[in-house]
């Protein structure tokens, strides 16, 4: 888990300090005739300006601290042929948050977009309970089904309705969190939830901890077991109980991981366990997301590694009460995205542009300050503003993306009027607004990042998925899932999205076409490689599980090689140095088969 209201210390110095480019509108591009343009240069230079691109017909060069119409007023020359604002392009966020205050009106988070969650309506009758293994539910939360909501406490953690930290109930939110009018909408809205407390006071537990979970969530008629946690290591009593859960039809899922690297978390790495990775609104993998390979001990198989992601990057959800800071923000009756700084409180009122705010200014005096961010602190600038009269600070971004800061730990902060960041994006129309409004509080709600978040997002969309397909099992919805993920970063599978993003609508389709199931790869059939040696040469071992004819089809690379009994074992070889893959199927059926896996001899 990451929790990004919680900045580390270096990055909150970073952003006090003011860090970073000048304002964009400091920027400007020149044209010029090619013969005349190192006189222009040398000319931007000596009145201040630093020359950013010199190409052909034009320049663009950075004036720090001046406007457009400041530029050119001094850079007059009668070769210049044109001076315009250097606009600042970036890339679209695919997803958002619907704006506004979650404590006031129900708020969307991106990721329900993301999945497609939006697009398929739960069936509470089908039964579906999701059970989630964490640190409790805070039952002060009001975003909950709580007439659906059972739990069980586990030894030395206290009740499961009393949280252990905001984490359990952040989880159990982007689960499912009821459509109420409130707060978040959750994936499978209204959900029927088995909380299970195993972290201690500490924030830990052990893998006995687990194991004694999973038989817990089995008595209490749950289908999906999710586990924002991890660690390393594996053990057999751990790996048998989710075993035992998945081979009776249930579903289990677990977070990657969130150092960023190639290490594999358990229980994530069981085989039985389905292992989430996490990506951003822009369909990006996320930066923490762990990425284990898919070989372990010479067997490559698809159920060591990450197998899909969901959103998992600043995911707004449910928190104890009064346990988050939440700031909200609009101009002109409109709603943006804003970051609290500093100073609970609110302020309504007239706007007034102050510039970078270097000094005081008597125009400010009542009214809330619109500051670019750049040259001075952070805290200078709203020391500024509250000096000149203002009531409320919005400093917005020089660079794409939302401004988080603070104003100084402590002491260190003397300014007492509310101060929020806004993004870059919305410069343009929060400088156009006559009024404005912000607040500073606390909150239920607040945002979280890490694999933690994303996993109770696939749980989510699992539960809502199968509700709509009772019938199916755990591991036909787990492979609907995959069948039908969008597709992120490299072409086709990889180890950072697994098959990709999880897409409920395309997995309910999918399943409502072909059943339960589904289409290439069927869900039953099990596929695991293993590379051996023999005398020298190269072998592939297969073994495989739940094929229910009396013969099966060995298939290497897509091409047929035999046929075989259904004996659940072949050595086939021997073979070339290479990349094999290799697929099983029921004798004379072409897609009652099992997943393609890869092996590298």
């Amino acid at each position: 888990m990451k929790i990004n209201k919680l900045n580390p210390t270096a990055l909150a110095t970073l952003l006090a300090l003011g860090c970073g480019s000048a304002a964009a509108a400091d920027r400007v591009i020149i044209q010029v005739d090619n013969a005349n343009k190192g006189m222009i240069t040398a000319l931007t230079k000596q009145l201040g300006g630093e020359v950013k691109v010199d190409a052909d017909g034009f320049i663009a060069a950075q004036f720090n601290g001046r406007s457009v119409d400041d530029i050119k007023g001094i850079l007059k020359n009668p070769h210049i042929k044109l001076i315009e604002e250097d606009l600042v392009r970036k890339p679209m966020a695919l997803f958002n948050d619907d704006a506004g205050d979650p404590m006031q009106q129900q708020i969307t988070p991106y990721a329900v977009y993301q999945s497609q969650a939006n697009q398929v309506q739960f069936n509470p009758g089908a039964g579906m309970k999701v059970c989630v293994i964490d640190s409790g539910l805070d039952q002060s939360n009001p975003d909950f089904n709580w007439g659906s909501i059972t739990g069980d406490n586990d030894s030395g953690t206290g009740n499961w309705y009393d949280n252990g930290g905001p984490h359990g109930t952040h989880v159990a939110g982007t689960i499912g969190a009821a459509d109420n009018g409130i707060g978040v909408i959750g994936m499978a809205p209204g959900v029927a939830m088995h909380i299970i407390k195993v972290f201690n006071a500490e924030g830990w537990g052990y893998s006995s901890d687990l194991a004694h979970a999973a038989q817990k969530c089995k008595n209490a008629g749950s289908n999906i077991i999710s586990m924002s946690l991890g660690g390393g290591g594996s053990n057999t009593t751990e790996s048998n109980a989710f075993k035992t859960f998945t081979d009776g039809g249930g579903l289990v899922l677990a977070a990657a991981g969130n150092d960023g690297n190639n290490v594999r978390s358990y229980p994530a790495g069981y085989p039985s366990v389905m292992m989430i990775g996490a990506n951003d609104n822009n369909n990006n993998i996320a930066d923490f997301s762990q990425f284990p390979s898919c070989t372990l001990n010479g067997q490559t198989n698809e159920t060591f590694c990450v197998e899909a992601t969901a959103g998992g990057v600043d995911t707004l959800s449910t928190y104890p009460a009064d346990m988050a800071t939440s700031a909200t923000l609009s101009a002109n009756g409109t709603p943006y995205a804003t970051s609290a700084m500093e100073n609970p409180g609110s302020a309504s009122a007239a706007t007034f542009f102050m510039g970078t705010a270097q000094s005081v200014n008597s125009g400010a005096a009542g009214k809330i300050c619109m500051i670019d961010r750049g040259v001075i602190s952070f805290h200078d600038k709203v020391k500024n503003c509250q000096n000149s009269g203002g009531v409320g600070a919005i400093l917005i971004n020089n660079t794409a993306g939302m401004l988080y800061g603070t104003l100084g730990e402590g002491s260190a902060n003397t300014t007492s009027i509310p101060a929020v960041g806004a993004a870059f994006e919305d410069r343009t129309a929060l400088l156009a607004a006559t009024t404005a409004s912000i607040h500073i509080g606390t909150s239920d709600y607040g945002l979280m990042s890490g694999t933690s978040m994303a996993t109770p997002a696939v749980a989510g969309v699992a539960a809502l998925v199968w509700s709509n397909h009772p019938s199916c099992t755990g591991t036909q919805i787990r492979n609907a899932l995959k069948a039908t993920a969008k597709d992120a970063g490299a072409a086709g599978k990889d180890v950072y999205f697994g098959y990709g993003i999880v897409q409920a609508a395309a997995a309910h389709q999918y399943l409502t076409t072909n059943g339960c199931a589904g289409g290439t790869p069927t869900p039953g059939i099990s596929l695991t490689l293993k590379s051996v040696k023999n005398k020298g040469k190269s072998y592939v071992d297969l073994t495989w599980a739940s094929a229910t004819t009396s013969s099966v089809d060995l298939y290497r690379n897509n091409v047929k090689v035999l046929t075989t009994a259904n004996d659940g074992a072949h050595r086939d070889g021997p073979l070339n140095r290479g990349s094999y893959s290799y697929k099983v199927c029921e004798a004379a059926s072409t897609t009652k088969c099992s997943a393609s896996t890869s092996i590298n001899l």
